[in-house]
């Protein structure tokens, strides 16, 4: 049984014979993997020219050729084969590594294949975030931009509409807005005056102050009138006595 994902990719494909899975082991593994149906084996290779003359893998080191190992087991769950480029009987070039996991046959990813993968995931969530960023976005010249989300206006329907409480008045609203003012003014002068509406405002320092009208002279037989006259009201008027006649 054969799983396509990418036609095209081996990375995106597994393989799998159910009929082999209660027999699989060091022995036999690799009669499994060379199955005519296995996509992932090459015909062409050194084992089916040992299989073919009836030979045993030992002749495989005298041979120059793709050839496929058991690199690693770990009976019965998994089991590792490599394809390899055999030069010489002590120089091979690994080529590709296969996973039998449960019996079901993957291509292992390179490090090229595993980078371009999340390259691609990060960049696709990236794009897929500002697509649905900018399908939020409003824009109005009287306005500017801003944001529209269609779940915040569901919840706001549902949502009870809670009353606002009442809270008390702080210290500067109980205080006269007047006293404030009048404080200020007291401690920040003001520099500019502007005597009538219309005209240039002047600083105060230049305003001239009217002289105080100085105390008229009193002649001194003013000031005896005024004292006798002071005096006698003090006194009262002389009293009267009666005629005899």
């Amino acid at each position: 049984q054969c799983r396509f994902i990418f036609p095209d990719n081996l990375l995106g494909i597994s393989w799998v014979d159910s009929s082999w899975i209660p027999i699989l082991n060091n022995g036999s593994v690799l009669d499994y993997f060379s199955e005519r149906s296995n996509p992932f084996y090459d015909r062409t290779c050194n084992n089916e020219v040992v299989k073919m003359q009836r030979m045993t893998l030992d002749h495989l080191n005298q041979m120059v050729g793709v050839e496929y190992i058991l690199l690693h087991a770990q009976e019965p769950i998994l089991f590792i084969i490599r394809k390899q480029q055999r030069q010489s009987p002590t120089q091979v070039m690994p080529l590709a590594d296969y996973y039998i996991i449960a019996g079901v046959i993957y291509q292992a990813p390179d490090l090229g294949s595993v980078i371009n993968s999340r390259v691609l995931t990060a960049v696709h969530g990236i794009q897929s975030a500002f697509e649905e960023a900018m399908s939020y976005c409003r824009y109005h010249p009287s306005k500017g931009y801003w944001w529209h989300f269609k779940d915040q206006e569901e919840r706001e329907k549902t949502k009870p509409k809670a009353k606002k409480k009442e809270e008390p008045s702080s210290i500067f609203q109980r205080q006269r807005v007047d006293a404030l003012l009048l404080d200020l003014r007291q401690k920040f002068p003001p520099r500019f005056v502007q005597q009538k509406p219309g005209e240039k405002p002047i600083p105060v320092d230049q305003i001239k102050k009217e002289p105080e009208p100085a105390p008229e002279a009193v002649k001194p037989e003013e000031k005896e009138t005024v004292k006798n006259a002071q005096s006698a009201g003090a006194k009262g008027p002389p009293e009267k006595r009666m005629r005899l006649q």
